[in-house]
């Protein structure tokens, strides 16, 4: 009984009511007229419901999500096909697939009739707002009878996993294979001077430097070709992350945290598109999983949350043992110590770089007005160690911060547009002073070039 009366719609049950209401009339007043009408109407919505739960015809189905990782914001569009494999047609079918209601509300389709052998494709966009893992489905298909006074209900489609990654800004293409690591063809070895045997000549690409110019390949090819050596060392890069509920402000995402994790995918995904070995630690301990070092991050990133941890100890402990290469720090607020723990942690030579975020700028009125010295402290022990320091505020987008990062704005405009870009307050003042300190200490022509270098200035440096 319960099972017939939870096949009826709204509408079989108001039936059933007024059937119930005139056969009670009908008794009371001896009216034979309104007992049978009363009849009817209880019997009918039984009947449509005997009638749809005895259809016998199968249905089978296929669900794609495209695409299976989407970037928070944009949209992805969910598809589904039902084939009626059986060889009797169906009836009125409802289709309610189910969606989180925390990124949209649950599509309804109706399909009159599916043929036999026949296929029906059903497909809507979805558009989440925020990063995360939302499972998709299952599809609940019901059959109707023709008076909309029953369904019977089936479950189709089963549930998929749609990864919603943060927000992945696109990064200029900088020299970072070239200049600052080598990339084989650049370090792997110095016996390639101008000898034909020793090298073999490539054309020219951005970031590639004009001393490796092979002028007799490019006579003789009439472009730029370059030397490259034949024996390739592959660039490697530490990303870490400052993931601790202390160093961070603000809420939702609007917050320093989402920020930070947005900056960590844009960055990220932009080393695994250059080639560079990576690999991705947290305050937590190193992330480890199977795949490639994109889908682990993004997958990573979509479901990561602020730690309880107050220091970046625990995360430090587990970096890897050579920390050669490329290191880079995306943190919140950072105490002069932990900036100590960070140059300590730097083991190895090679570039290392920082993005520290001006965390009251998040948690203020106004987003571009950071506290006055809240960064200043650990921007100074960073450089003077030798690294490129960035400070962001809440207003300044991650495209420009890369550029401070990577000499951009001082090779434009030296120290003054660097200090514009990154915003004003004392920390953006102390960001100006720090990447020209680490320009001039770690980063110059002449150092690259093997010559030495001038002593650096700026943030927490001496002449």
């Amino acid at each position: 009984m319960r099972s017939m009366l939870a096949g009826f719609t709204t509408r079989g049950r108001a039936f059933v009511a007024a059937g119930a209401a005139a056969g009670v009339l009908g008794l009371g007043l001896g009216q034979r007229t309104l007992l049978s009408i009363g009849g009817v109407l209880i019997i009918l919505p039984v009947l449509s419901v005997l009638a749809a739960s005895r259809t016998r015809y199968r249905i089978t189905w296929a669900r794609a999500v495209t695409p299976a990782r989407v970037p928070a914001g944009l949209t992805a569009s969910v598809s589904i096909q039902l084939d009626n494999v059986s060889r009797l047609p169906t009836g009125l079918l409802l289709a309610e697939d189910t969606v989180p209601y925390s990124i949209g509300s649950r599509p309804r389709f109706i399909l009159d009739r599916i043929e036999p052998g026949g296929t029906r494709r059903l497909s809507y966009p979805i558009q989440p707002d925020h990063r995360g893992k939302f499972v998709i489905g299952p599809l609940h298909v019901r059959v109707a009878d023709a008076f909309g006074l029953a369904k019977v209900g089936s479950t189709a489609a089963p549930p998929v996993t749609l990864v919603v990654t943060p927000t992945v800004t696109a990064l200029p293409h900088t020299a970072l294979a070239g200049s600052w690591l080598g990339e084989g063809d650049a370090r792997a070895s110095t016996a390639a001077a101008a000898g034909e045997d020793d090298v073999v000549p490539r054309a020219y690409r951005d970031g590639d430097e004009l001393r490796r110019v092979h002028w007799r390949s490019t006579a003789r090819y009439g472009e730029l070709m370059v030397r490259r050596e034949e024996q390739r060392w592959r660039n490697r890069a530490v990303l870490f992350l400052d993931t601790r509920l202390s160093a961070h402000g603000g809420r939702g995402p609007a917050s320093s945290f989402e920020y930070a994790v947005s900056a960590a995918a844009s960055i990220g995904v932009h080393l695994a598109r250059e080639e560079m070995d990576t690999e991705f630690v947290t305050d937590m301990g190193k992330v480890v999983a199977p795949g490639s070092f994109e889908d682990v991050l993004l997958d990573s990133l979509a479901v990561i949350r602020p730690s309880r941890n107050a220091s970046l100890s625990s995360g430090l402990a587990h970096m890897p043992a050579d920390t050669s290469g490329l290191f880079i720090v995306i943190a919140g607020h950072l105490t002069a110590a932990q900036a100590r723990e960070l140059v300590t942690a730097r083991r190895a030579s090679g570039p290392a770089m920082a993005l520290l975020l001006a965390v009251s700028t998040w948690t203020a009125g106004r987003p571009g007005l950071a506290v006055s010295g809240e960064t200043d402290e650990a921007a100074r022990v960073l450089t003077t160690a030798g690294w490129r320091v960035a400070i962001v505020t809440a207003d300044m987008p991650l495209s420009v911060a890369w550029d401070v990062l990577n000499r951009t704005h001082l090779a434009r405009g030296g120290p003054t547009a660097a200090g514009a870009a990154a915003g004003p307050g004392s920390g953006a003042a102390a960001a100006a002073s720090a990447v020209a300190g680490a320009a001039a200490g770690t980063g110059s022509p002449a150092a690259e070039a093997g010559r030495p270098a001038a002593p650096p200035t700026g943030a927490g440096a001496t002449r």
